[in-house]
């Protein structure tokens, strides 16, 4: 894949979701919409939920789509607060690689929580994994999927 759309994809992901930014009027009831452009290029993140959530990442060029991610994820345990939970995740998703840029690095460790997330395909088709641990026990997962379109 083109190193610029590459580097404009971590770019996004950086400014939008794991980096707070602005938001856009919802485009469906009670969605969450971030939105990054450069020029002709595009990126739009829309998910559902707050502590279970799913939701779909997509590049246009030119307002024509040509990637898209989908996801889902939840807390698997109470015994960590949410909110210390969405901090540590949301420092992994800052950390997001250009190699694999869909979600976080292969592994984050910061204190009691470690963060693993795994990839199988390339940017043009794929699937992968992540969790969050904290003292060893697995407290959050997330899978996704996606690739080119068009």
């Amino acid at each position: 894949m083109d190193k610029n759309i590459i580097d404009f994809l971590v770019r996004a992901k950086k400014d939008t979701f794991a980096g707070s930014g602005a938001r856009l009027s919802p485009s469906r009831p009670n969605s969450k919409d971030l939105q990054y452009t450069e020029g002709a290029l595009k990126y739009i993140d829309t998910y559902l939920g707050s502590t279970k959530f799913a939701g779909e990442e997509a590049l246009w060029k030119d307002d024509i789509p040509f990637w898209s991610m989908n996801y889902i994820g939840r807390p698997l345990s109470e015994d960590v607060p949410v909110e210390l939970l969405w901090k540590f995740l949301t420092e992994a998703l800052l950390l997001v690689p250009e190699e694999y840029p869909y979600r976080g690095p292969s592994q984050y460790d910061n204190g009691d929580f470690s963060y693993k997330c795994t990839v199988d395909g390339d940017f043009h088709w794929l699937s992968g994994r992540e969790e969050i641990y904290f003292k060893g026990d697995k407290v959050y997962e997330l899978v996704f999927h996606g690739g080119s379109i068009g």
